[in-house]
């Protein structure tokens, strides 16, 4: 059997920082957790008003079995306010930071941070996210009698997916709004409150990613009425809805780049990066894309601040989104020497939230997200080099490659769970925990392989559902994950639901996960609690969701192993998986189940 016992800890949830919105000039308090047998005589806090580091000393709280409470209090001086922990005892000083204790000085860089910026809209921490690529989720009978653009090769719902080919946008399918609308009861077994679509803008593909404009939506989906429909849809049963806008590029046949491109002196071609031939600078090359220039006030005007921007216009009724996942947000307003993405992101999120206070604004980052949070832009980012590469790394199945969804030579390398645990730790460290928690956490997008075909069975999905319903973060699933789809990269996993074929659906994993994301939704822990990890080896994940209504421990094994023998925690009742009850033995110690590959969790009693 293999033993942990406790370790200093703090983390940024309610538990250890009760003040969860301060302002600047609010002095907030703030607790550490130490195990009453450490050698910890003397606890200071450290922090860096105005750039100079300062100490405070400080006391002791309470005694709650065998872990001593320790209190200190911060100063909100700043907009974003560093602190970590110093650890006195007989054999010297140690630091606890965000990254944990370490016994050697380190940079600041991974502190924990109070953020006095106004908070993400209070909702978002109870979503769950269900993503959905509109021309293969679903028809409406309506469908049929849309005629086919020119540039389309129109499909037949069977007809199988290119994933990489010249015909890989242009393949069509015909999925549209009402066709959502129509299936929403789906959803709502599953159990999500929130749905996120991909663009709905007209283009001259099937991602729309390459919007021809941004003053309606494209009628093959059924125009503005449809999405106004799907809108009082969602709402009405009390749910958020989502749009997707690229803020770094429009489409080559959008209304302001053909004038940009037609004459010089329009008034458009300053929306764009035009060289003195007339070449324009794309994304990442792709001459359909081309990119915007933040450095335009016309530009900030039209997308923005006008009363009727884009930006604006759709989050208003009749359409009412309640915000936006940002596109490339990680390209947006940088181009050479140009460097406006904080820039961008803070007036996005400002004009957003001016239109409706609760509104979300989410960025797409596909890799080192950690200096774009924390600067009054952002609410979050989709966390894929935090959660999503780790946990394939540590699930995928098989010897053969599997392709990271950006292409990483050599695609996604296996490793164990200490590696694993070593990553989400380090870019968690290097955000505040609330950019942290309001960021999506993700098995897989439209932008990447499908999670069965990364981890290869049912049994294994189960183990990364089970961390993505678990794990501090917003959860997002993409349509069709639930029913067992498979894909090998982004645009072979943009597979169409098979509503038809009820018969090919995965029941197994649908239940799976509608249990789990029934477990969340019921375990405020799961919601709103911090993150304590108790355990890893190769194979094994242990950790514990601590919040004051109470405390979850979940066990993640890939395979079969030596069962953990874990001291100081009291009675807990299994609440998913099956396992036994957990009772502390004479000696202290609770014994977790040595199957696999498992997920199990315990609410202590």
């Amino acid at each position: 059997m293999s033993t942990y016992r406790p370790a200093p800890h703090h983390d940024g949830s309610a538990r250890y920082v009760p003040e969860q919105a301060p302002e600047i000039g609010d002095t907030v308090p703030v607790l550490v957790r130490v195990p009453a047998g450490a050698d910890i005589r003397q606890v200071h806090v450290r922090t860096t008003p105005d750039g100079e580091p300062r100490f405070a000393e400080a006391t002791v709280d309470c005694t709650d079995g065998d872990t001593v409470w320790w209190r200190a209090r911060v100063e909100v001086r700043n907009p974003v306010t560093n602190y970590r922990f110093m650890l006195t005892g007989r054999r010297g000083r140690r630091w606890l930071n965000a990254a944990g204790p370490v016994d050697h000085d380190v940079p600041d860089n991974a502190d924990f941070r109070l953020v006095a910026h106004d908070p993400p809209p209070a909702w978002a921490r109870d979503a769950v996210i269900y993503q959905i690529f509109p021309d293969r989720f679903a028809r409406s009978a309506a469908a049929a009698s849309r005629p086919a653009p020119d540039w389309a090769i129109p499909c037949d719902w069977d007809t199988p997916v290119v994933g990489r080919g010249p015909e890989t946008p242009y393949q069509l399918y015909g999925g549209d709004l009402d066709g959502i609308t129509a299936h929403l009861d789906h959803l709502d077994r599953l159990g999500v409150n929130t749905v996120y679509l991909t663009p709905v803008f007209p283009a001259r593909s099937n991602h729309r990613y390459d919007a021809a404009s941004f003053d309606h939506v494209d009628p093959l989906l059924g125009g503005d009425a449809a999405l106004a429909r799907l809108a009082d849809a969602v709402h009405a049963r009390g749910w958020r809805l989502l749009g997707d806008i690229t803020s770094n590029h429009t489409g080559e046949g959008h209304e302001w780049f053909t004038s940009a491109r037609a004459d010089p002196h329009a008034p458009e071609r300053e929306l764009y990066y035009f060289d003195a031939d007339g070449d324009y600078e794309s994304w990442n090359g792709v001459r359909s894309l081309p990119k915007l220039n933040w450095g335009s006030a016309e530009l900030r005007r039209r997308f923005a601040t006008d009363p009727d921007s884009l930006l604006r216009r759709w989050l208003r009724p009749p359409y009412g989104l309640d915000g936006w996942r940002v596109d490339v947000a990680n390209m947006t307003g940088r181009r050479g020497a140009d460097a406006y993405t904080y820039e961008v992101a803070a007036l996005l999120r400002a004009v957003a939230t001016d239109t409706r206070p609760d509104a979300l604004v989410m960025a797409e980052h596909g890799h080192d997200h950690t200096g774009d949070l924390d600067r009054n832009g952002w609410h979050g980012t989709m966390n894929y080099v935090g959660f999503t590469d780790p946990v394939w790394s540590w699930l995928r199945a098989g010897d053969d490659p599997v392709p990271n969804f950006l292409g990483t030579p050599g695609g996604v390398v296996r490793r164990d769970a200490d590696a694993v645990l070593a990553t989400m730790n380090t870019y968690r460290s290097l955000v505040s925990w609330r950019s942290y928690t309001h960021s999506w956490q993700l098995l897989g997008s439209h932008d990447s392989a499908r999670i069965r075909t990364v981890v290869g069975d049912a049994a294994r999905q189960e183990v990364a559902a089970g961390l993505l319903a678990t794990m501090p973060g917003t959860p997002m699933v993409f349509a069709g994950d639930e029913l067992g789809l498979t894909g090998t990269n982004g645009e072979g996993s943009r597979t169409p639901m098979p509503w038809h074929r009820p018969e090919t659906w995965d029941s197994r994993t649908f239940e799976t996960y509608r249990a789990l994301i029934a477990l969340r939704r019921t375990e405020p822990a799961l919601r709103h609690g911090g993150l304590r990890w108790l355990y890893a080896d190769a194979d094994t994940l242990v950790f514990a969701r601590e919040a004051v209504e109470g405390t979850v421990l979940v066990l993640a094994r890939r395979a079969p192993g030596s069962p953990v023998r874990l001291t100081g925690l009291p009675p807990a009742e299994n609440v998913y998986g099956g396992a036994p009850a957990l009772r502390p033995a004479a000696d202290g110690t609770v014994t977790l189940p040595g199957d696999g590959p498992t997920f199990q969790g315990w609410r202590f009693a």
